[in-house]
């Protein structure tokens, strides 16, 4: 009678946590990818809806004569300001649908009438930290940056 030996094959620890590094390296550098995607998905929302913005206060202007205050700000496109010609208003208005409309951040869009640099007005949404200035993700997006955007 023979006896056979078997042997069993198994990870050693050392073979186990290479795998495990080996992981935690393709998990983090996927996060980092996934993240900077996500930055990148939100500025280009801002600069779609800055430019949705834009053709609604286009369309104010024709109907209305002029832009709306900076206290009036965006929500004259979906809402008659008080004091306004409301019959005429009605005739183009609302502007634009959508009645609440931050930035991606959740940050409100900022509005001046007038504008800067001889522009009738500005339109600005201040990045991910929600500061004027920064760089990268935290950049501003101006309504004159977005694609297509033309001083009135």
């Amino acid at each position: 009678m023979l006896r056979t030996i078997r042997h069993r094959h198994a990870l050693t620890l050392i073979e186990l946590l290479v795998v495990m590094m080996i992981l935690v390296i393709l998990a983090g550098s996927i996060t980092l990818y996934v993240v900077n995607k996500a930055d990148q998905a939100r500025a280009a929302r801002a600069k779609a809806d800055l430019a949705t913005v834009e053709q609604a206060l286009s369309a104010y202007h024709i109907t209305m004569g002029e832009y709306p205050t900076s206290e009036e700000g965006l929500m004259a496109l979906w809402q008659c300001p008080s004091g306004e010609d409301e019959e005429r208003w009605h005739k183009g208005g609302p502007f634009i649908t959508k009645k609440n409309y931050n930035d991606p951040w959740g940050n409100e869009y900022i509005y001046h009438a007038p504008g800067s640099d001889d522009h009738d007005y500005d339109v600005l949404c201040l990045g991910s930290d929600g500061r004027e200035g920064g760089e990268g993700k935290n950049a501003d997006i101006s309504i004159w940056d977005v694609e297509g955007g033309k001083a009135p």
